[in-house]
């Protein structure tokens, strides 16, 4: 099916959704960094991978919002290359 995405929707959309997903961990760093590390702890150990050390750091406030706007740019970034490639690859 031949369908065009627009780039700057695709962004948008691709955007907003990784700076949700970062805002939300942000917050969990904020507010519950014990639960936080605890899942990062399972996550790894399904990954096969010890580490001794502690992953979550003490939240700070310019790190998220950095942390949010970088996650929203990449997606934003990668969102307009894939409508971009879609478009593209849908023309042939």
């Amino acid at each position: 099916f031949k369908m065009k995405l627009d780039k700057n929707k695709t962004g948008l959309t691709v955007g907003i959704f990784l700076a949700f997903v970062h805002l939300v961990w942000s917050l969990c760093a904020a507010l519950m960094p014990s639960l936080l590390q605890s899942f990062m702890d399972w996550i790894l150990k399904l990954h096969h991978i010890g580490i001794t050390f502690t992953i979550i750091q003490p939240f700070n406030i310019i790190n998220a919002a950095l942390l949010i706007v970088m996650t929203f740019i990449h997606g934003f970034v990668c969102g307009w290359i894939f409508a971009f490639a879609w478009n593209w690859l849908n023309k042939k």
